[in-house]
């Protein structure tokens, strides 16, 4: 037992390390283009920190595990929304756009709800199957979401942002495939090795997929939300996690059901309606008290909801 775990923990290293040189990288790169801190952290700072997931998700996929699919995305979701924004509030309420309370948070509202749907068989095709022509459908609604960026990003009125922008082309790019390359490592390191500590333990891939991978691909969101918070800096927190909740979803479920369809576990259902019910309470949350606002009293209630609801998957499990 003892070298799987090395081996994940490892693998939780290339991706951290990897994810971090990626976003720099990219962060760099959309700064030559003097993009706004919202628009980086719903694009390019949410696909970095959701790379883990990607890398995870599709290799579990082309391995035919779905339970770590479907574990990895909803898990890194749940974990986004209530222990990452339950901390950067803690440090600093998060103070938010207009757009994101009104636009950016229900729309991820409605992505959780369609995946709800569409897993359970009130929608398109199979009962119990996300299969290609559902993760097609979820692609072109990513597009559709990229396409609101874009426009959105022609609508913001930029200052001037000299940052980063002394690193040179090849230095950004050696950042990003060197990033990816980390991140494939460590995404078939954390795969494998977790699917053999989950058969020794007698653990169900549903729990392995739900708790230690998902807060495992969910470290990179998690350490670049909180140090966002510490600089003040809420639109790249809180768009950081929107902005990788909407990706999981719309890009990583989407691509890993094109590879291969994704076979759906219904005890999963709970795990979806609590990610519903936190996004709904977050959007609660931006209405009420200081409005547009993230108080440190209701990032406690998301921290205290994600420990109970953890507590009530782990123990009957052991």
């Amino acid at each position: 037992m003892f070298w799987p775990f090395l081996f994940v923990v490892l693998g939780f290293v290339f991706l951290i390390i990897g994810a971090n040189s990626m976003v720099n990288g990219a962060s760099a790169l959309a700064k030559k283009f003097n993009v706004s801190d919202l628009v980086i952290g719903l694009t390019i700072v949410a696909f970095g920190t959701s790379a883990p997931e990607l890398v995870v998700s599709v290799i579990g996929s082309i391995n035919n595990y779905s339970d770590i699919v479907l574990g990895n995305v909803i898990g890194s979701n749940n974990f986004n929304l209530f222990i990452i924004l339950g901390l950067s509030g803690l440090i600093v309420p998060i103070k938010v756009q207009s757009s994101t309370a009104w636009k950016e948070i229900p729309i991820s509202l409605v992505v959780s709800v369609l995946l709800f749907f569409l897993l359970n068989g009130f929608a398109v095709t199979e009962y119990g199957r996300l299969n290609r022509v559902e993760a097609v459908i979820l692609l072109v609604l990513f597009c559709a979401f990229l396409y609101y960026v874009f426009k959105q990003m022609q609508s913001d009125s930029l200052e001037q942002n000299t940052h980063d922008n002394n690193k040179t082309l090849l230095k950004i790019w050696g950042l990003i495939i060197g990033g990816l390359t980390g991140l494939v490592i460590g995404g078939q390191l954390v795969v494998v090795y977790s699917v053999d500590i989950a058969h020794n333990l007698g653990v169900s891939e549903k729990i392995i997929g739900l708790t230690i991978v998902a807060a495992g691909t969910s470290l990179p969101e998690l350490v670049t939300s909180i140090v966002a918070s510490l600089k003040k800096n809420s639109d790249i927190a809180i768009g950081n996690v929107i902005g990788s909740n909407i990706f999981n979803i719309l890009l990583i479920l989407a691509i890993s059901g094109t590879i291969k369809p994704i076979t759906y576990n219904y005890k999963f259902n709970i795990d979806i309606l609590v990610l519903i019910g936190g996004t709904v309470f977050l959007l609660i949350a931006m209405m009420t008290g200081k409005r547009k606002v993230l108080d440190r009293w209701e990032a406690l209630i998301l921290l205290c909801f994600y420990i109970i609801y953890t507590l009530t998957i782990v123990i009957p499990a052991t």
